[in-house]
């Protein structure tokens, strides 16, 4: 029977603090030995900077170094921090308050996504194993007095130690901290422990704001009464589609084949994201913040986008195939149609994109009122970009059948990614089909916006949701397309061949709010001209402008 001597408290810290440093960050010190060099003062400033972090760790542990705490507080580090590990180590993702957000609003299926015989393996070696050791340790704690004491000697120890390192290698720590905000990102546990409280906080504050309405006086023009047909317009919201990956925008692979034999689409070459994740992207891109001003709190307690359009008389319907809306159709129709059970597109609990347009045809039959139909994608959701389309649209071979992507070559994932805007090619070329099928009797149009870009294996990142300042071009240059029928053009007074000249212009999501509300007459005080990517290109409005690009 194993038989483990009884250690100090203070022995248990400092174990601890060296285990998770050097157990948990794998990402952090591969990270260093990129930005510190391989010379001596490399090597010097390496070890100060892991010193550092011994201390502070040890600092804390100390702190908590209690008979009731200590080996509860952990073993829940250690479980925790096992599971980060694999996602840090694994993705190359980094953890603050956006990233934890966007795993607390995620869906079972999204998660279910994620987990790996890998992931197991980590909770066993990083997370059971540890904690089950710890748990069979015996800890020898002194009376209170003289424990308190401890603390305070270890205290002070560890915090001259830290100033000792600190002004020996001042030049060279002040620097790496200053050239290198991502580091605090990636030192495990304290970058998902910061990340939980900035996420509470941000709940809290949420909690205690005001509802505010927005956009209350929007109506409709008054000319709007006189169009022949009513309207119908489609905005599909993408997943993690990158606009580098489109045949459509330039990309040495035709993914986009029928998207470029569908007369009149426009795809718009520069367009950014809001941020690099749903749970950002998708409540910033309806609001009226913009990516500088946005904040979440904010967002989730004022009216958006779909909130002033119905309230200038739209009928607005929010149909989803992914993980909700994230509050921004709250105040609208919701069709979640993501767990139908068609059996042509729908298995494992999971439906492919075409599940969005069953039914359309009569919906369209039946349209008694302008609207406006939100179609929110599965889209180009990672990991398991395999499961993503049919089997039909595998063109690009081999593909990686791993949700572990480093298990994967890189050729694998990017074929399988690729495969996946195949089949969104299909699908948004379907849609314009029937839009295009049904122009006689309805005005229809059709604008895709993608919520984020992708990563994949740039930088040895993988998916989406690094921190915006530090987020490579792959996660935020998104694909913008956008498709009028002849009768919707003439309706809403856009000129296309305008719009085409100017697809070049730098455009963001910042431009989504005010661009919907132009191009569907929406007259309100919170619609800004200058943000609206239609308004140049309004018959009357046009001639310049197709003089310039000339």
């Amino acid at each position: 029977m194993l038989k483990i001597k009884p250690v100090r408290p203070e022995v248990t810290t400092a174990l601890a603090s060296g285990f998770l440093l050097l157990g948990f960050n794998v990402t952090l010190w591969q990270h260093l030995f990129t930005i510190t060099g391989t010379n001596s003062m490399g090597v010097l400033l390496r070890l100060a900077f892991g010193a550092m972090i011994f201390f502070a760790f040890n600092i804390v542990l100390t702190l908590l170094s209690f008979r009731q705490t200590l080996k509860p507080v952990l073993m829940s580090l250690f479980m925790v921090s096992a599971g980060v590990a694999y996602f840090m180590n694994c993705y190359g993702v980094v953890i603050d308050s956006g990233m934890l957000r966007n795993f607390a609003e995620t869906n079972a299926t999204e998660v279910g996504g994620l987990l790996s015989p890998k992931l197991f393996v980590y909770i066993v070696l990083l997370g059971l194993l540890p904690s089950f050791l710890l748990w069979k340790t015996p800890i020898h704690y002194r009376r209170f007095q003289r424990a308190l004491l401890s603390k305070v000697l270890v205290g002070v120890g560890c915090t001259a130690a830290l100033g000792a390192i600190g002004l020996l290698n001042y030049q060279g720590l002040s620097s790496l901290f200053r050239n290198h905000h991502e580091l605090r990102l990636m030192i495990v546990p304290s970058n998902y422990i910061g990340a939980s409280f900035g996420y509470l906080r941000e709940q809290v504050v949420t909690a205690q704001k005001p509802f505010m309405k927005i956009g209350e006086d929007a109506r409709l023009v008054s000319d709007r009464a006189q169009f022949p047909h009513k309207s119908l317009t489609v905005l599909v919201v993408g997943e993690s589609a990158r606009a580098e990956n489109f045949g459509i925008l330039g990309y040495n692979r035709d993914t986009t084949p029928q998207l470029s034999k569908e007369p009149g689409v426009i795809a718009f070459s520069d367009v950014h994201s809001c941020g690099t994740e749903t749970a950002v992207s998708v409540p910033c891109m309806f609001s009226n913040m913009g990516r500088k001003n946005y904040d979440a709190a904010t967002a989730k307690s004022q009216e958006g986008l779909l909130d002033v359009l119905k309230h200038a008389g739209l009928e607005v319907v929010w149909r989803d195939n992914q993980s909700g809306c994230k509050g921004t159709c709250d105040r609208v129709t919701l069709e979640d149609v993501s767990k139908s059970k068609d059996p042509d597109v729908c298995a494992n609990n999971e439906c492919r994109d075409e599940i969005l347009l069953k039914g359309l045809q009569h919906y369209i039959d039946q349209l008694d009122k302008d609207t406006v139909l939100v179609l929110h994608q599965m889209g180009s959701h990672g990991p398991e970009y395999f499961k993503r389309y049919p089997k039909a649209f595998e063109k690009f071979t081999p593909v990686c059948k791993s949700n572990a992507l480093d298990n994967c070559s890189r050729e694998s994932i990017v074929n399988g990614y690729d495969n996946t805007l195949l089949y969104t090619d299909h699908v948004l070329a379907s849609l314009i089909d029937i839009l295009r099928s049904n122009q006689n009797k309805v005005d229809t149009a059709m604008i895709y916006l993608s919520d984020h870009g992708e990563s994949l294996g740039e930088y040895n990142l993988f998916l989406h949701g690094t921190p915006y300042m530090l987020a490579p071009e792959q996660q935020k240059h998104v694909p913008l397309l956008v498709w009028l029928s002849d009768s919707y053009q003439q309706s809403f007074s856009v000129n296309t061949t305008c719009l085409q000249n100017t697809r070049n212009a730098p455009l963001s999501q910042d431009n989504l709010f005010h661009s919907m509300l132009g191009l569907l007459k929406v007259q309100t005080k919170v619609y800004d001209p200058a943000l609206d990517m239609f308004a140049g290109c309004r018959m009357g409005a046009t001639d310049s402008v197709v003089a310039d690009a000339q």
